[in-house]
């Protein structure tokens, strides 16, 4: 049972689409399948562009950095991601300010904006919706109000790679947001999209910048159905599905309160048995547990109870695990995996199992509104 916060099980019949006969990038037919999936893509972004590139997720981020500072960058980092942007502005030698946080803390909104109000040069802002490092939810939105109040014309660039498809982002004050397809999405790796306000466009064509990340190329093309290269076909075929699925099958919003409720019955199971929510103000894509029997727990649910969730990464390596709630994850899926944590800490004499957990799961899950 995979419940990693990426890459998520890709169901059967988004891989059956996706095994159908190839087909050239450069017909009426791949156009038509091009056409149907993007405007599906401009739905769930909620903008009014939207592009999709054959690159895993840090290739838009790379296109963004590119294509949307002018200037100078501030970026955000509160883990290993927001880290990223940091990197691809040194990469390029783009100048840039960056705020750090521990990974579990939320950036504070004053702090950007005193950071706005001092440095005129700040042009773009680059920061994760979720901050899958350490399960974190930023207060993307309130920023972006507070920043577009001061200066309508600072790009606001949000990493949703871990919250498109999982909640419903209000992207009123935001000009880029990035996702990939191998979280809520369910697809493999290695295609990535973009949604973009029209002032990110317009900035975008007022200096193109980039070959084969140059988004300027890409916008222009995608209009007509194609893009500037060679189509990740296969992954679009396969994205063109999904969005199809989610959409006719009570459509996103309900997708949004199904993740929120399987989030907070896995946060409620997982402090019914005595654990640390890890980050202030966790997101919905995933429940971050901070203990630092981490690595025992993991493997004891890999070997014995064939559940696979993901621990972390540089300083807090050993001493978190993150639960998947992103994508079509079945309730029993959920109510298995606690149930499973709470027998591993009774095998490693944490706590004696009485199954708190699964009732706990099961009380918010299926009784909490009634």
């Amino acid at each position: 049972m995979l419940l990693t916060p990426g890459p998520t099980p890709v169901p059967e019949f988004v891989r059956k689409a996706m095994a159908d006969v190839t087909i050239h990038h450069r017909t009426p037919e791949f156009e038509a399948i091009f056409e149907r999936t993007r405007n599906l893509l401009l739905e769930i972004f909620d903008m009014p562009e939207a592009v999709m590139l054959a690159s895993s997720g840090t290739g838009a981020m790379e296109a963004c950095v590119t294509n949307l500072t002018h200037k100078k960058a501030l970026t955000v980092n509160s883990g290993k991601f927001g880290e990223r942007f940091g990197k691809i502005c040194e990469a390029f030698n783009i100048p840039f300010s960056e705020i750090k946080n521990e990974w579990n803390t939320p950036v504070d909104v004053n702090a950007i904006v005193e950071t706005i109000k001092n440095d005129s040069d700040i042009d773009a802002i680059f920061i994760q919706l979720c901050e899958s490092a350490g399960g974190l939810r930023h207060p993307v939105e309130q920023i972006a109000a507070e920043v577009k109040k001061l200066n309508k014309d600072i790009m606001i660039v949000a990493d949703g790679i871990t919250a498109i498809g999982v909640e419903k982002v209000d992207t009123t004050n935001l000009d880029a947001v990035i996702t990939g397809s191998q979280k809520a999405l369910m697809l493999p790796p290695g295609l990535s999209m973009i949604g973009l306000s029209n002032a990110a466009v317009e900035k975008i064509n007022s200096r193109p910048t980039g070959y084969y990340l140059n988004l300027a190329s890409e916008i222009k093309k995608q209009k007509t159905n194609t893009t500037a290269y060679t189509a990740a076909t296969t992954l679009i075929i396969g994205l063109g599905e999904i969005l199809s699925h989610i959409k006719n099958n009570g459509g996103f919003d309900a997708l949004y309160a199904k993740t929120a409720l399987r989030a907070r019955a896995t946060r409620d199971a997982m402090q019914a048995i005595g654990c640390e929510i890890y980050p202030a103000n966790p997101a919905n894509a995933m429940t971050t547990v901070y203990t630092e029997h981490a690595p025992e727990i993991r493997k004891i649910l890999k070997t014995k109870y064939n559940v696979n969730i993901a621990g972390g990464q540089d300083h807090i390596k050993k001493l978190i695990f993150r639960i998947n709630h992103m994508g079509l994850v079945e309730d029993y899926e959920a109510s298995w995996v606690v149930n499973a944590i709470e027998l591993a800490m009774d095998e490693l004499g944490l706590r004696p199992f009485d199954g708190a957990a699964n009732k706990a799961f099961a009380q918010t899950m299926f009784k909490g509104n009634e």
